[in-house]
């Protein structure tokens, strides 16, 4: 029985609404009436220009012109004002619940043509014109009133002027050594004779002067201080010399560097303790304060990379505060910097850096009851206890032991019991905030952040009602490490997994009978091979309107075990006795979300997967297969049931003996418009496509090798999502249907099937 959200009585209920939608619209059209007899609606502003020279840019500087009127007029939809039509409903003595509410979402306060003041927008377009070199230009305005529909714009009408050019830039006369680092970083610079003149390029070059400067030591210098002279005496063409100097009574340690002479470091800093004194180690030129060992400094001193009697700079100052928070050991790390008394011969004063490091609690237990969105598409309520140990050989390691308990189920598959799982799990974790590898890997290599060396021991118990249980262990040994702010690798050299099979039913038995290939994935119990992952995320920049994300992931199995087994008795080669799968698997997840407006956004998402089995597989084990459908995939048809290909056995409810459709091929496309509907809650509409297939053809799943033919057998769903989101949880809930059903027959399969609604639960955004 397929889990399904009705909706075949809402007909009605449409229409009504239309109805609805229609008067709104027909009364929000009319709102002359509401207008005073003295006012008249204010509905935007024009901007001609004038040249008398051909303008590079020209239809930038418009837009920024027209960006600069002020005020603004009231939002117009299709003609009509919706903000303005509920602003005037709440001036009633009794607007009512539902005006007041729509009022607070989107009303708007009328904009009269009489607080508009054309002469103050005049001098601000003036102004603007000369930022940008435009001088001894000129504006001028003409009100157009309409006093029958009550309304009135204004056009302004700019005469732009030739802008002035550059033809020297050049450095004044400064005392030393601040001369010489000036004037090189000038030398750099991407002013070039012939660039018009513009304040904003000249804000933006003293902001670059200035980190040239504090990156060469000036830790007392401020953008401020410096002051550009434009010189337009020598030429009667419209240009100018361009001349930078300083400020007049620039303080004197503003304009000398200074160097570290001294770097202490505070492992354990308490600012309750901080007047004790503690015991001072040197080591690699740093002091470190400790009275006990409490992180070893052989360990620590590779993530400072701060060097004393080597000039300030805030950029190795940021990278070491960094560099220290990913150790996972402390709460807070704050890098201080004192400056001493005297400047020396040489015009050079000096800082000591102290860098205070106040650890989090070194012990801790933590319990949770949680609402998981899995891997494998279920979803559940669980209980998970976890011992942690942040710095367990005082090497800033952190050791995690944790064990859980829970339930599975799949929240759109029906009254069928066999949609549940019922998991046990324990699992042991040490992360070392460093390179274990046998050869010396020089720390001067990762220069951004060093890598940390991640190793798991696990074993979990599933039971799949009615089904199967299965025991599973893992191993795993490998590396993890930011490349920069974006980019993030995680290579496992050893990854290890063993599946056994305690107890199968009947039933399944039957099932395993009728698909040789679903019982060929299961024989294979050991896994043995090498994964490696690349994620590129810019989507830490919240605030960016396009935002990207690239995750490339490779799992090759096989091979380096293969090279010690042995044939047994069936013809199979094993390992340590057991049978050993060998594939090769690939796959992207490509993701770009568009903010164009306040929490609202476009998403998209592109994923696609390949998985080779060979040697000594016939067939990709059933745990790395791809399955399609559920809240994370395609959301119109059930977890695990879309595929693979045409075959219908997922959606045809007589031969539904086992819900699993997987393959080796996956592909998938979804693209989803989120935007706010009041506080935490936010909706969604979206549309997904996707599907498995197999690159060999197998008797149990007919239709479900990959062909040519694949577009007409993508599942496609089209459906709308309620989101609670609390500071970043999320409750998820999606309602979708089919809008083509690769199950059925060619010419029937594109159908709208809003009878078939699914509904998904799930935690966290889908892509």
């Amino acid at each position: 029985m397929k889990n399904i959200f009705n909706i075949s009585h809402q007909s009605k209920w449409y229409n009504l609404s239309f109805v609805c939608l229609l008067i709104v619209l027909f009364q929000a059209c009319s709102i002359t009436k509401h207008i005073p007899e003295d006012e008249l609606l204010y509905t935007g502003a024009n901007i001609e220009m004038e040249t008398d020279t051909i303008i590079e840019g020209e239809s930038q500087l418009k837009s920024e012109l027209e960006a600069t009127v002020r005020p603004e007029e009231n939002t117009k939809i299709l003609g009509i004002y919706p903000g303005l039509y509920f602003y005037y409903k709440m001036q009633k003595e009794h607007p009512g619940f539902i005006n007041r509410w729509i009022y607070k979402k989107i009303g708007e306060e009328p904009v009269y043509q009489s607080s508009v003041k054309p002469f103050n927008v005049e001098e601000i377009l003036v102004n603007r014109l000369e930022n940008h070199g435009f001088f001894y230009s000129s504006a001028s305005s003409e009100i157009v009133k309409d006093e029958e529909n009550k309304e009135a714009s204004v056009n302004y009408t700019v005469n732009v002027k030739k802008p002035y050019k550059l033809a020297t830039y050049q450095v004044d006369s400064l005392p030393e050594p601040i001369f010489r680092e000036i004037k090189e970083s000038v030398g750099n610079t991407s002013f070039k004779p012939g660039i018009r003149f513009d304040l904003d390029f000249l804000k933006t070059e003293r902001l670059r002067i200035d980190t040239d400067l504090k990156k060469s030591g000036y830790y007392n210098f401020n953008s401020d201080f410096l002051i550009f002279e434009a010189d337009t005496t020598r030429y009667d063409n419209r240009k100018f010399d361009l001349y930078l100097r300083l400020k007049s009574a620039v303080p004197e340690k503003s304009i000398v560097p200074y160097k570290v002479a001294k770097i202490n470091v505070y492992t354990n800093y308490d600012l309750k303790n901080d007047s004790i004194k503690q015991k001072e180690t040197r080591f690699n030129n740093k002091s470190y304060f400790q009275d006990e060992e409490f992180f070893k400094t052989k360990h620590l001193d590779p993530f400072i990379t701060l060097q004393e009697d080597f000039f300030y700079d805030p950029i190795e100052s940021r990278n070491t505060a960094r560099r220290l928070s990913t150790i996972g050991t402390y709460k807070y790390v704050n890098i201080q910097y004192e400056e001493q008394d005297s400047i020396m011969p040489d015009r050079v004063a000096l800082l000591t850096a102290n860098i205070f490091l106040s650890p989090l609690n070194k012990r801790a237990i933590k319990a949770e009851v949680q609402a998981v969105t899995k891997s494998n598409d279920f979803s559940g309520p669980a209980f998970q206890i976890t011992y942690s140990n942040r710095n367990i050989f005082n090497g800033g390691e952190t050791f995690r032991l944790s064990s859980n308990l829970g339930y599975e189920f799949q929240s759109g598959g029906g009254k069928d019991n066999r949609n549940s799982n019922t998991t046990v799990g324990i699992k042991s974790e040490l992360i070392f905030p460093r390179v274990i590898f046998p050869i010396k890997i020089s720390d001067d290599f990762f220069k951004y952040s060093i890598p940390k060396t991640k190793t798991s021991l696990g074993v979990d118990y599933l039971n799949r009602t009615d089904l199967y249980s299965i025991v599973s262990g893992t191993a795993q040994f490998g590396y993890l490490w930011n490349e920069n702010r974006f980019t993030t690798h995680e290579l496992s050299p050893i990854s290890i997994n063993y599946n056994n099979l305690l107890k199968t039913t009947p039933e399944f038995d039957e099932i395993l009978a009728d698909n040789p290939f679903l019982a060929r994935s299961f024989e294979q119990k050991f896994i043995a091979g090498l994964n490696y992952s690349f994620i590129y995320n810019d989507m830490v920049d919240v605030k960016k309107k396009h935002q990207f994300y690239t995750n490339v992931t490779l799992d090759i199995a096989g091979n380096f075990v293969s090279l010690f087994g042995s044939k047994n008795d069936a013809g199979n080669r094993t390992f340590l006795g057991l049978e050993y799968a060998q594939y090769a698997k690939a796959d992207i997840d490509l993701r770009y979300h568009f903010n164009f407006k306040k929490e609202q956004k476009i998403a998209t998402r592109i994923f696609a997967g390949y998985g080779l089995a060979y040697g000594n597989s016939e067939l990709m084990p059933y745990i790395k297969q791809y399955a399609s459908g559920g809240p994370n995939s395609v959301r119109a048809f059930r977890i695990r049931s879309l595929g693979p290909g045409s075959y219908d056995g997922g959606n045809n409810e007589e031969n539904n003996t086992y819900i699993d459709q997987t393959g080796n091929i996956r592909l998938e496309a979804n693209i989803e418009y989120r935007f706010p509907i009041y506080s935490f809650f936010k909706g969604a509409v979206f549309a997904d496509a996707g599907n498995v297939w197999n690159s060999l053809e197998n008797d149990a799943t007919p239709g479900g090798k990959f062909t040519s033919d694949f577009m007409s057998e993508l599942g496609v769903g089209v459906g709308a999502g309620l989101r609670v989101d609390v500071q970043g949880f999320v409750i998820r809930f999606d309602f979708a249907a089919p809008l083509q059903d690769p199950s059925l027959e060619k010419g029937e399969r594109f159908d709208f099937q809003y009878k078939e609604t699914t509904f998904n639960f799930a935690i966290g955004y889908p892509f």
